[in-house]
């Protein structure tokens, strides 16, 4: 009865778990591209020993802080006339991606800027003193000194954005966390939706796993 019922939703399964693979790939991508240099730029802005400009700190920490403040569901509703702009519609996979990358690249950033500022001053300061230049010491001080962290990073914000596609299925952006509402509470099959939450949390476990895996075969200190 139960291998039945699962074979009529495996058509919807499959749907769904499309939508939110496509959805992860887009937005974790942008914030990737973003967001890390983004971090990098609010931590190098903030010392003197490399590039300090008060400006440049205060606004994108101030602009990253404020979008963060933002609950996801008030910012997918806020940004939906920014969505149609940019993708014509406001509802499938693609358009919530657009929500989805805003909420991620201050995120991501954040992250990193705080992975960079468990770096030993120490380091830092014998870096500068080679003479290299900025982009040379980012490369290959910086960098690789942060990588565990940024893997950290990288690992919370794509458990967060699977988080976030749940709840864009609340406004038509699909995924598992639309089949969750259309099925488990507008139809009140629960069987549909204790499925999709156990898989979320299977989903959860595997990106944190391979997360932690990630960042042990980077860090220098295990």
């Amino acid at each position: 009865m139960i291998l039945s019922r699962f074979s009529e939703l495996l058509p919807e399964l499959y749907s769904a778990f499309g939508q939110t693979f496509l959805m992860l790939s887009i937005s974790l991508s942008i914030a990737l591209f973003i967001g890390i240099p983004l971090g990098f730029l609010i931590f190098l802005s903030d010392k003197d020993l490399f590039i300090k400009n008060r400006f440049i700190y205060i606004f994108f920490g101030t602009l990253a802080n404020l979008i963060r403040s933002i609950p996801y569901v008030i910012l997918l509703v806020s940004l939906l006339p920014l969505t149609l702009f940019l993708t014509g519609t406001t509802i499938g996979p693609v358009a919530a991606s657009v929500s989805l990358s805003v909420a991620a690249i201050p995120f991501l950033a954040r992250l990193v800027e705080s992975s960079l500022r468990e770096i030993p001053e120490g380091i830092l300061e014998a870096s500068v003193s080679t003479g290299a230049s900025l982009m040379l010491i980012v490369r290959i001080v910086l960098f690789p000194e942060a990588l565990p962290g940024i893997i950290s990073g990288i690992t919370l914000t794509t458990i967060s954005l699977l988080s976030y596609s749940a709840m864009a299925g609340i406004v038509g952006g699909g995924g598992i966390g639309d089949l969750a509402i259309r099925f488990g509470y507008y139809r009140y099959e629960d069987d549909v939706m204790f499925f999709t939450v156990a898989v979320l949390i299977l989903l959860v476990q595997l990106i944190q796993l391979t997360g932690d895996r990630l960042r042990r075969k980077f860090d220098k200190r295990s």
